[in-house]
């Protein structure tokens, strides 16, 4: 058979486990909400992942309050209420969907985006010196600062080699931006010691004061984003649910979309991450 017969073939079993399995929408008490990218210029699928089954239970294209809703929506307001919990990338508009449907859930801000988040600044501040050292010609900093050693950055303290160790120090010896933005992210992870909520938000509001109160602009932003967010963040403390999950099933997701060469069939491609991901895959359930 040619591909396009295997192709009908292939969307059309899988369309009817779909419907068998699929609808009327899965309900779950602890959900965990992310995006991936399907296609080039920011075409997004957002997918509702149960935390507690670790399978993607529903997708749809676009990333907009509207898109979530639609999954609320289909599992009704009882469904909605019985949430406890949803762990989001802090994304506004899935907290404002999560805000008026799941009433009763507490919104996590997870670790793993909020460092996502800090490496996203150090990355920033990195590339921003490196423009200004080629201006400069100070080959040095060049060297230091290039694509090729950004890994390092982001990279936690402890498992630095001693070779990384010593790139490290050199770079923050000679260059002052860089050693505020390294100084800001390690002190942010020292929020992970704490012990409770209530200590961890004082010690957050204290972080966050010093973040905006700092020369580094993209710490700035962050800190505006993180006093907004300063509960959701919190609330990792009470519960620490991650959207972790999400981004392992994104990655396996990455690696579908380029085994396949892409998907010019969106809605093909949704019911191929069911397969994989979620409940039309038989390995992922009993």
């Amino acid at each position: 058979m040619d591909d396009e017969a295997v192709y009908r073939i292939d969307k059309d079993m899988l369309e009817e486990k779909f419907n068998e399995k699929l609808i009327p929408i899965p309900k779950a008490v602890n959900l965990s909400v992310d995006e991936v990218s399907y296609k080039k210029y920011h075409r997004y699928l957002t997918n509702v992942v149960d935390v507690d089954l670790k399978a993607v239970i529903w997708n749809e294209r676009g990333r907009k309050t509207e898109v979530l809703d639609k999954y609320y929506d289909g599992i009704g307001k009882e469904a909605c209420e019985k949430i406890e919990t949803v762990a989001l990338d802090g994304a506004r508009t899935y907290i404002s969907s999560t805000n008026k449907y799941a009433v009763n859930a507490m919104i996590v801000y997870d670790k793993f985006h909020l460092i996502q988040k800090l490496n996203w600044a150090v990355d920033m501040t990195r590339k921003q010196e490196l423009i200004k050292a080629r201006k400069e010609n100070n080959n040095e900093l060049i060297d230091l600062t290039n694509c090729k050693q950004r890994f390092i950055l982001l990279k936690n303290s402890g498992n630095l080699t001693q070779t990384q160790s010593d790139y490290l120090k050199r770079l923050c010896e000679i260059n002052e931006p860089i050693y505020k933005a390294m100084l800001l992210k390690e002190s942010f992870l020292k929020v992970y010691d704490c012990q409770s909520p209530e200590e961890a938000k004082d010690y957050l509001t204290g972080w966050i004061h010093q973040a905006a109160s700092s020369a580094i602009e993209t710490f700035r932003i962050i800190a505006v984003s993180f006093n907004d967010k300063l509960q959701y963040i919190v609330n990792w403390f009470k519960n620490k649910i991650s959207s972790a999950i999400s981004e392992g099933i994104n990655n396996k997701i990455k690696r579908l979309k380029r085994m396949a060469y892409g998907y010019k069939d969106v809605e093909y491609f949704k019911l191929k991450i069911h397969q994989h991901c979620g409940l039309l895959n038989p390995r992922l359930l009993p």
